[in-house]
Order: structure tokens, then sequence, then C-alpha cells
């Protein structure tokens, strides 16, 4: 496909479906209720992590945790660690126990407690020669994940075990960009660094839209899909995550129409 028809697609889809209006289902809609970043990001933090699984669920999941926190960052910053456990206790969303949720928010608890912020901590850790934020996001993981102290965490995956780390390249595009559908604040983060989300769904995209040869969506591919998109977009390579996401959400629009009207048959529904 010329890459010039592919800009043009993209740019048209991005006008039509880049509004607050078309975000619902969808977890980034909770961070819209909160105005303070220190509070945003921990909302955003919550709200990517979990989501995974039924969009439904996702939501319902999501509300749930928020529901026991008024103020997250306020919420954090009093509460011990019985707390959190106790907190959460009957909390479950498909495998991610109560437990495990609490042991997170806990190493979110002790980051701030180290850096101020969870912004800060990034922030330090991003490099100026680094082409991506993975090598910042890499060291970023290993202080949140301090808190379990080596057991198992399925919320804090890390690019170093070669996963594509969908849910925080999500949180990360959440905080990073800025346009009427996410609500950015972590203005030192280059939006050119950032790498696409790459799920099952982004990535059969990404393979009928000839960015991507490999078969499996994990770090590589969404490497190779994010230096295919930043080629159209060099600054800002994650912009049209969430409309091509809608594709797969929207039942006025499917994969198979939009990869037609770039005269591409992949043989793909929605």
């Amino acid at each position: 496909m010329p890459a010039r028809l592919c800009q043009e697609r993209l740019s048209e889809l991005y006008r039509t479906y880049n509004r607050r209006e078309f975000v619902h289902p969808d977890p980034l809609e909770f961070l819209y209720d909160y105005d303070d970043l220190a509070d945003r990001e921990i909302v955003g933090l919550i709200a990517s992590s979990l989501a995974y699984g039924a969009v439904r669920q996702i939501l319902k999941s999501v509300k749930s945790v928020l529901d026991r926190m008024e103020s997250p960052s306020l919420f954090l910053g009093n509460s011990s660690k019985a707390v959190l456990i106790d907190t959460f206790k009957d909390f479950k969303h498909r495998f991610t126990t109560g437990l495990e949720l609490a042991t997170m928010l806990r190493g979110v608890k002790e980051v701030i407690e180290r850096h101020g912020s969870l912004y800060a901590c990034f922030a330090k850790s991003l490099r100026e020669e680094d082409e991506t934020v993975i090598p910042a996001l890499s060291l970023f993981v290993k202080q949140l994940a301090s808190a379990f102290d080596g057991r198992p965490r399925s919320l804090l995956p890390s690019p170093e075990a070669g996963s594509a780390c969908k849910r925080f390249n999500l949180f990360l595009r959440w905080m990073v960009r800025k346009d009427e559908v996410d609500p950015g604040g972590w203005d030192a983060v280059p939006a050119s660094k950032l790498v696409v989300p790459v799920d099952i769904h982004m990535h059969r995209i990404s393979l009928a839209l000839g960015f991507t040869q490999r078969k499996q969506a994990n770090l590589r591919s969404a490497l190779e899909i994010t230096s295919a998109f930043r080629r159209i977009a060099p600054e800002d390579p994650a912009r049209y995550d969430f409309c091509l996401t809608r594709l797969g959400i929207r039942d006025d629009l499917s994969a198979a129409e939009f990869l037609e009207s770039c005269r591409i048959y992949p043989g793909l529904s929605t």
C-alpha cells in the first residue's frame, strides 16, 4: 500500500473518531474525573493495569477500586500495608486478586514517597539518547515491583521479559499525549518516544497494513509497528492508536472496511 494513501486514510480516521464522544466504553474515561495530576497518574495506572478481558468487566473493576479511594493520592499517602490489604481483600478481576492489587498500590506509594510522584520517577529514568520509552519503562517497572519481593506480578509486566507491555504503553499514551482524547500531564516525556500499545487486535491490523511480519504480539513486534507509525507521524507514533482501536469496538466501523478503503483485502472481520 502506498505510504501516502495509508497516511491519508489514517488521518481521516483520526479526524472522525479521535473525539471524546467515542471514548466510552474505555477505561481511559476514568481519568477525565481527576484534574489533579497526582490523582490522575494513579488512576491511569490502575485503569491500564486492569485493562484486560471484557470491557464491561474492566470498567466495573476499575470503578470498584476507585470507589474505595475518594482521592487516590491522599488515600495512598495515608494507607499502611495492612490498610491496603484490608481495603481490597474482596477485590477480584479475572485472575487479579485483591492482594496483588494492594501490593501494586503499595509499590506505587513507595515510589511516590521516594520520588514525589510517578511522573518524577519515570522522567528521571528517561535519557535523551533513548529512541523509545522502553529503557525508562524497564526501570520504572523495577521500582513499582519492589513491593512484590520477587513474587509473580501479572499487573506489572516488564519489557526485559520480551513483553509488548500493551497496558503500560497504553498508560504512557494517556499520560504523555494531550489532545481531545488523551488528557496528558507528563509534559517532559516526548510523545515521539512512545511505543504503540500492541494487543491482538492492533497486531492483526498492523500485519494487514504491512507494518510487521512477526507472528507474535511481543515487544519486537511492538517496536517494529511503532517504527512504521513513526515514518508516518515522527513526532507522535501513537497518534492513531485510539482511532484504530475503535475498529474493533464500534458497530459503525470495521477493520475490513477500513483496510478495504486502503485497497487492502486481508479477509479480516471484527
